[in-house]
């Protein structure tokens, strides 16, 4: 085998790593079967996907994309975040905050570098959405039997999914994606279905968080996605479909939940995002330009809290968390990064042939951003996948419009298809 052909090998390798990364992120089965927590399959496919795709460029001589601006205001933060031992309140929590920094900003640009054909694209959101499944199941499943509840009646799950606002954010971004596979003629029935079924799990399951910032994230998530589409009957129907649903299925603890927005000083969790948005507040008026170090936030806390928070939150606003952490420089990076990651959205959802799964992606990124508001989690890897695929798609549309202009096919780096690829269909 030549190395031409080694390097192909390689490249296909990571791209099944990469949609076996999307389906376990959701399904996390090491959690659930003991069997498997050892093999620890989420970093076993993540880290054998980066290698391959470093090997695969050090084999052919081909530099690694580091994605423009987007790509390195990344680099610039996760560094930023690591360097930040130096001056943090806790310095043991930086340290590991830093490299897993480092590890997200690897899968990230891993995921620029190997998604480079729509199909591959469509195939890594299509494992989120089937690994999805898996999530809402498990969701809905610990509600039935009234299992470790937060606060006697929002469900969550098992490891990341163990805090039910951050369970209802990462449940947000599979909905449009789930829909626009729906709503594409050309997708098999078979997977229609799935998505369908994906899609309406995903849906109970936030309810059942009783997530307010996961329910308005849905909601801004889908009408962007009808809005970008152009599809107001089915915006409609979907929208009419919703609303029964949840007058007929949420319970009333879903309901007296959000009715406490009106008397939020009457409301403990309310309050603790009004004291945390105040310590964030007081961290950028002392260090305004560096914060008080990556993941410093809760160590931080009694040093900036009004007396009468008498308990230390997280920020619970990801651009608060930021500032607080990592200054005003590390929020810039931030607001790079993830403006960006908009952008290539937008601009990817003109392009004729996956615009359908651009424009599910920039609903998807504005539905999480929503969420971000209400609950700040940097190490989320499900926000890096999701920035990554609106990245990837950004890029391929870049590719085609340049073949376009010079009236060829588009020629990125050569990337084989695997032959369960090569149908027209969307997986």
């Amino acid at each position: 085998m030549g190395p031409g052909a080694e390097g192909q090998r390689r490249d296909v390798l990571a791209f099944y790593m990469l949609a076996g990364f999307a389906a376990v992120m959701y399904a996390v089965p090491g959690e659930w079967i003991p069997a498997l927590e050892p093999l620890r399959l989420a970093l076993l496919t993540s880290g054998l996907g980066a290698g391959l795709m470093v090997m695969r460029r050090i084999g052919k001589a081909e530099p690694i994309f580091f994605d423009g601006a987007r790509g390195i205001a990344l680099l610039m933060f996760s560094t930023l975040a690591f360097c930040s031992v130096a001056w943090s309140v806790n310095p043991e929590v930086t340290r590991f905050q830093g490299v897993e920094l480092l590890k997200l900003t690897a899968i990230y640009l891993t995921l620029v570098n190997v998604i480079t054909t729509p199909k591959r694209l469509a195939v890594v959101c299509g494992a989120m959405v089937l690994g999805a499944i898996v999530t809402s199941i498990g969701v809905i499943n610990w509600y039935r039997v009234g299992e470790d509840m937060v606060e006697g009646f929002r469900s969550r799950w098992v490891g990341v999914y163990a805090d039910p606002n951050h369970m209802a954010m990462n449940m947000v971004l599979v909905v449009p994606l789930a829909v626009a596979f729906l709503a594409r003629k050309s997708t098999p029935w078979v997977f229609r279905l799935l998505c369908a079924v994906s899609a309406v799990l995903a849906v109970v399951a936030i309810v059942l968080s009783h997530s307010r910032g996961g329910f308005i994230g849905l909601s801004v998530a889908m009408a962007m996605w009808a809005i970008r589409e152009k599809r107001r009957m089915q915006a409609i129907v979907l929208g009419t479909v919703f609303v029964a649903g949840l007058a007929v299925f949420a319970p009333k603890s879903f309901w007296q939940r959000n009715e406490t927005v009106a008397s939020f000083h009457e409301d403990a969790s309310a309050m603790g995002r009004v004291y945390a948005w105040q310590v964030a507040s007081r961290m950028s008026l002392d260090k305004p330009l560096l914060g008080v170090g990556a993941g410093g936030f809760r160590y931080a806390w009694f040093q900036y809290a009004p007396p009468e928070a008498h308990r230390a939150y997280v920020a619970h606003n990801i651009f608060l968390d930021v500032i607080g952490e990592l200054g005003w420089i590390g929020l810039l990076c931030f607001l790079v990064f993830s403006g960006g990651a908009v952008g290539g959205a937008a601009a990817a959802s003109a392009d004729p042939e996956m615009g359908w799964l651009a424009r599910a992606l920039l609903a998807a990124v504005a539905g999480y951003l929503v969420c971000d508001l209400f609950s700040g989690y940097i190490l989320s890897a499900h926000c890096y996948v999701l920035f990554g695929l609106a990245a990837s798609a950004h890029r391929i549309a870049q590719a085609r419009e340049r073949a376009l202009a010079v009236g060829r096919q588009p020629a990125m780096s050569p990337a084989p298809v695997a032959t369960w690829e090569g149908s027209g269909h969307a997986a």
